[in-house]
């Protein structure tokens, strides 16, 4: 089945939007979960293609220190998976959420369980870095008959062969790692970073979208060019976390914006 997520990204894409997909930390609010949807609300309402929501870990071996502090904001409010996924059964969002977790939380809540929970959301997507494509037959088929993707992460280190064994099921979009490392911004990117995603986008039929480090206007037109859109995350939890909504809005809204 063609899942809702790889619809209707791909949809954005036909009509030349830029797909942006910005990260939020679920809980790391004033108002911890009870703000999430007015979160989801307000980059929605800006054009975000989608919104990948993160639970916070003790251990998050991919977070960078902007997205760690405000995990542990998050717990210090008492947030956890169980606590998400009720709240993403309250309401329903504009655009397909994207859940963003390690492996270890999914592991206690109940693969199965976290799989028919998450059918009663707008949850569309799963993302588990800590995750080896050897062991995702641990939670695929439990997604067979499910409107929700396993979206798989592919880095500059990821050989041709790897990349289409990656590919080779995959669905919603493929989310390219622009640097080794953790997220946050990047000092600089690699030489050959435009190649390797043109190339990747030759081996896929599915959005190719950039993340890790993306900070500014220029890093999203520069990836608009040889991929199909942008994940941001640092720069936006930074930004949310100082009260400074209309930023966060601007942003999202220049980078949705058709391409010419």
């Amino acid at each position: 089945m063609t899942k809702t997520l790889s619809k209707h990204l791909q949809s954005l894409k036909d009509s030349g939007q830029g797909l942006v997909i910005p990260y939020i930390m679920a809980g790391d609010h004033e108002l911890g979960l009870d703000g999430l949807f007015d979160t989801i609300h307000l980059l929605a309402d800006a054009g975000a293609s989608a919104i990948e929501i993160g639970v916070p870990f003790s251990d998050p071996v991919a977070d960078g220190p902007v997205i760690e502090e405000a995990g542990l904001r998050s717990l210090v409010k008492g947030t956890n998976l169980e606590a998400i996924v009720e709240k993403l059964q309250s309401q329903t969002s504009p655009v397909p959420l994207v859940l963003m977790t390690y492996f270890n939380p999914v592991y206690q809540y109940g693969l199965e369980k976290l799989v028919e929970d998450l059918a009663q959301t707008s949850v569309k997507g799963l993302i588990i870095p800590d995750l080896p494509h050897e062991h995702a037959n641990l939670i695929l088929p439990y997604l067979e008959n499910q409107d929700l993707c396993l979206v798989p992460l592919i880095s500059l280190t990821t050989g041709p062969d790897r990349q289409k064994e990656l590919l080779a099921d995959a669905q919603g979009f493929v989310y390219a790692v622009a640097v080794n490392g953790v997220t946050g911004k990047a000092s600089h990117y690699s030489s050959d970073l435009d190649q390797h995603l043109q190339d990747l986008r030759e081996l896929t039929a599915l959005p190719v979208l950039t993340g890790f480090g993306i900070s500014s206007q220029a890093d999203v037109e520069r990836f608009n060019q040889v991929s199909d859109g942008v994940i941001v995350g640092s720069k936006i939890v930074k930004v949310l976390n100082q009260g400074k909504l209309d930023q966060v809005q601007d942003f999202i809204r220049q980078a949705s914006q058709v391409r010419k």
